[in-house]
């Protein structure tokens, strides 16, 4: 009954805002919006229905990886194989978002010992590579792409580590269906054919890169045109005959030292032998019963943690999803967390980072103090936790035994530095763009030192049992969108599918913003339409800078465990491309 109730309610809200949604969804039509059907059952909105299963639940951003995790778990291959396999069809199919040149972060719930595992798989910055190199080339900051931004590429030595620990299929067969679909090609799907689109200027500056990603006309292919992409099928094919961490000994390194050597770059085969990916323990909160756990530093995790725990404080419920109370308590927490997240947040082998006191319910209560609950902060200085004493792929998969992989994987922006080395049919992340530059700031730029992290897996534990298995994707988006998907399911009610559906809020700006035309004062506030025109107009008359935005919002996976009917639940992200399945 709540659901109808709060179908009602947001029915009403969309309703009312039907020249809000006209504006954003058809800005020249002048008609009203489409897809505001009425389903018979269920949240009168939803986009569609969560999908149910008994055996197994794979969630990705691309049918295709959803179907190759499918293909698995029916083979008998654990959740982290299926997992393994579907980001490896998301590197074929989503060639800018993630990839074997980019970095994984994971965790993982097995079922056997009953225990949660964490993964760091992100790599270092080359060890040649300090900041007198940059001074001697007068940069006051790290380029956002080329050869400076690159550091070691995590993700093969994650796709071992996982796939040693917890998985039971030979590689051969974990990636047989990448192999297939970048040697026959994939249609191309509709979002990644505009991001393709977006990134032509850039891949063309590099000879390799336009040779691996775009047709020979010069341009990226459009929906629906078939693709392929036989260099990465032979660097797969690497993997399956001689190993995962031949990537690092072997012949693929080789040949990404060579392209650095030729490009500028400070790469070295050393750096690469080197490697090691780090299993750590989650941090968590609790938040009203549920233990929701995230990978500490280097990585962002810790500032959902950080959210929860101001906005646990707080009567959510009766303030009501869209309403100006929450919409406005919501942005002033994420405000305090990334302030603390820029100051603090760093490579952990290198810095003493606070993470027990950035976490406790003491410093949560001292910083919820700091919040005006009538006026938006237009400058928020990070805290004291002392208390005295860019596009990434998130996909998650559960099999019949209720392993659980929550894995995320990412090149950091779109095609990562832009270049692809040689012939192997990958780009290289730019995620050394991240590091800063500055003596005194803990991510700065060091020999060897893991940069600063967006991407954050996540999974919800209650009386020691998985029960949510989820993530969002989308750079500074990411704990923002966790944290409304969250309070979403837990506050309002909202089922798993209804809570990525609704209207999202992101905020975006710095803690000590300029004031100027560019990055005003307080940042700014993005809104989906679906957020009811009087909340955008108060938050407006709070001192909120409001834009409605159609873009970065995150892409959304879930799988919720009902261990009572012992049934699983799958979402994927109605904004996206994306696909759940299950295994019956």
């Amino acid at each position: 009954m709540k659901f109808r109730f709060l179908s009602l309610v947001l029915s009403s809200w969309i309703l009312s805002n039907q020249g809000v949604m006209a504006q954003t969804s058809q800005p020249d039509s002048g008609k009203p919006p489409i897809g505001t059907y009425d389903r018979p059952f269920g949240p009168i909105h939803q986009s569609r229905s969560v999908v149910t299963a008994k055996k197994g639940m794979a969630c990705t951003s691309d049918p295709r990886a959803t179907q190759a995790a499918i293909e698995i778990l029916k083979k008998g291959g654990s959740a982290v194989d299926a997992a393994i396999a579907a980001n490896a069809v998301l590197g074929v199919v989503e060639p800018m978002s993630c990839g074997i040149g980019g970095d994984l972060y994971s965790i993982v719930w097995d079922a056997k010992s009953a225990s949660l595992h964490g993964l760091n798989a992100s790599g270092r910055s080359p060890a040649s590579l300090t900041r007198e190199v940059f001074r001697s080339k007068n940069l006051q900051e790290i380029p956002l792409y080329g050869p400076l931004s690159w550091s070691v590429p995590g993700c093969v030595a994650g796709w071992s580590d996982l796939h040693k620990r917890f998985g039971k299929l030979p590689i051969s067969d974990v990636l047989a269906p990448a192999i297939q679909l970048a040697d026959e090609g994939f249609a191309v799907s509709p979002v990644i054919a505009g991001y393709w689109g977006r990134a032509v200027p850039n891949l063309k500056k590099h000879e390799t890169s336009t040779a691996t990603y775009l047709l020979p006309n010069g341009k990226a292919p459009e929906v629906g045109e078939v693709f392929r992409n036989p260099r990465l099928a032979a660097s797969y094919r690497k993997l399956a005959v001689d190993g995962w961490m031949s990537y690092y000994t072997g012949a693929i390194a080789d040949e990404i030292v060579k392209y650095s050597q030729q490009q500028g770059g400070h790469f070295t085969k050393e750096d690469f032998i080197k490697h090691t990916n780090e299993w750590v323990q989650p941090v968590s909160t609790n938040y009203r019963g549920y233990d929701v756990w995230q990978i500490p530093p280097n990585g962002q995790g810790l500032s959902v943690l950080q959210i929860l725990n101001v906005l646990k404080r707080f009567d959510i419920k009766q303030m009501g999803w869209g309403s100006p109370q929450y919409s406005h308590l919501f942005i002033e927490a994420k405000k305090l967390a990334y302030a603390d997240r820029a100051k603090f947040y760093a490579d952990m082998a290198f810095e003493k980072v606070p993470v027990e006191g950035l976490n406790s319910d003491a410093y949560a209560e001292k910083q919820a103090a700091r919040i005006q609950l009538e006026r938006a902060a237009q400058n928020v200085p990070a805290g004291d936790p002392k208390l005295r004493d860019g596009d990434t792929v998130y996909l998650c998969v559960v099999d019949a035994d209720r392993n659980c992989c929550s894995l995320i994987q990412s090149n950091y922006h779109g095609f990562g530095s832009q270049m692809v080395p040689g012939e192997l049919g990958f780009a290289l992340q730019n995620r050394g763009n991240l590091f800063s530059l500055s003596e005194e700031h803990a991510n700065r730029l060091e020999p060897g030192k893991r940069p600063f992290h967006t991407i954050i897996p996540s999974m919800v534990t209650r009386d020691g049992k998985p029960v949510f298995v989820f993530g969002v994707m989308g750079g500074d988006m990411q704990p923002q969108g966790q944290t409304q998907v969250l309070v979403n399911w837990i506050d309002f009610g909202m089922n798993i599918q209804m809570a990525g559906d609704a209207a999202r809020i992101r905020h975006e700006g710095s803690a000590t913003p300029t004031g100027t035309p560019e990055e005003p004062k307080g940042g700014t506030v993005h809104v989906e339409s679906g957020l009811p025109k009087a909340t955008i107009d108060k938050l407006r008359e709070m001192g909120h800078n409001v834009e409605l935005s159609r873009t970065s919002m995150g892409g959304y996976q879930g799988i919720l465990i009902d261990h009572e009917k012992g049934t699983l639940q799958g979402a994927t992200e109605s904004r996206n491309d994306g696909l759940s399945l299950g295994l019956d």
